[in-house]
């Protein structure tokens, strides 16, 4: 593994949500406070931002090429990058704006899995508290729009991948501490068994996840300055010290799928927090799955 790279200065207020397009050799990401969705083309090192007018938390690359799903705080929305269209997908958080979403990815399947949280994003961009811990939801959202509830009474929903088997589905809930473990089955998109994965690592809370072609999770520790590999049995694989606090989440890019890339957020005093991290790791990851749209 090589030294740690910062790939994008960005100053984000709460980088998130990570994408790698093998189509554009791009990473996409969201600001979830500047209300930012964005590019980084790493042969070229060239930056390139969207404005929304709404949190932008999560997305997904589709079946069409240059069109995104992307999960903003309120709703779901496709968004075409050739002309930077926005049509309104799917609603499925019905508790807006006491609630919003959050972390989110396609799974195997073709459908879209996010979940929510208390808002914690004002209107102008700004952090507010989070208080409650059960105003969270995990759903399932199909094709057609239709969404499904798949867990409830959750805190803050992070960390949403698949074994690469695709036996497994992996789901965190910051506030507990906690990355959950259900049965996984491809062939109808369906998740069963719940039950602890890694529980009670005492170096910051669970944020976003990616997983090796190894199957071991890469865990992003928000408050814990590190990233954590979880190896399939849950026990901590090996522990990557990070030089800022609050690390979000991370997925795998480049050609290879050797380069993990690691978002982050601002904390007090830390000149290179909100910048994209990257490193070199030996196993490659897993390419993105795929949101199917209708039609």
């Amino acid at each position: 593994m090589t030294d740690i790279q910062i790939a994008v200065p960005a100053a984000n207020w709460c980088g998130e949500g990570p994408v790698w397009s093998a189509a554009d050799q791009a990473l996409y990401w969201t600001d979830i406070n500047r209300f930012l969705w964005q590019r980084y083309h790493p042969e070229t090192a060239t930056v390139r931002h969207w404005l929304f007018d709404e949190p932008v938390c999560a997305a997904a690359l589709t079946d069409r090429p240059g069109v995104f799903l992307l999960a903003l705080g309120s709703k779901l929305i496709v968004w075409d990058q050739a002309d930077d269209s926005r049509t309104p997908f799917a609603a499925p958080e019905t508790n807006w704006p006491a609630s919003r979403l959050n972390d989110g990815r396609p799974s195997p399947f073709g459908d879209f899995w996010v979940g929510s949280m208390q808002n914690n994003v004002d209107e102008h961009g700004q952090a507010t508290p989070v208080t409650e811990k059960h105003l969270g939801t995990l759903y399932r959202v199909l094709a057609d729009g239709s969404a499904t509830v798949e867990d409830r009474e959750l805190g803050i929903s992070n960390t949403l991948c698949w074994s690469p088997d695709k036996t497994r589905f992996y789901f965190g809930d910051t506030m507990q501490n906690t990355i959950f473990v259900w049965d996984y089955d491809a062939t109808t998109g369906e998740i069963a068994n719940k039950r602890p994965f890694f529980s009670g690592f005492d170096r910051g809370r669970p944020d976003g996840s990616a997983v090796d072609s190894e199957g071991y999770l890469w865990n992003a520790r928000y408050g814990g300055s590190c990233l954590v590999r979880v190896a399939p049995d849950g026990s901590v694989d090996r522990i990557i010290d990070m030089p800022v606090s609050n690390l979000t989440s991370c997925t795998f890019g480049g050609p290879d799928l050797k380069t993990l890339f690691v978002t982050s957020a601002r904390h007090p005093g830390e000149l290179r927090a909100g910048s994209v991290f990257s490193l070199n790791v030996e196993v490659a990851g897993l390419p993105e799955h795929i949101f199917s749209l209708p039609g």
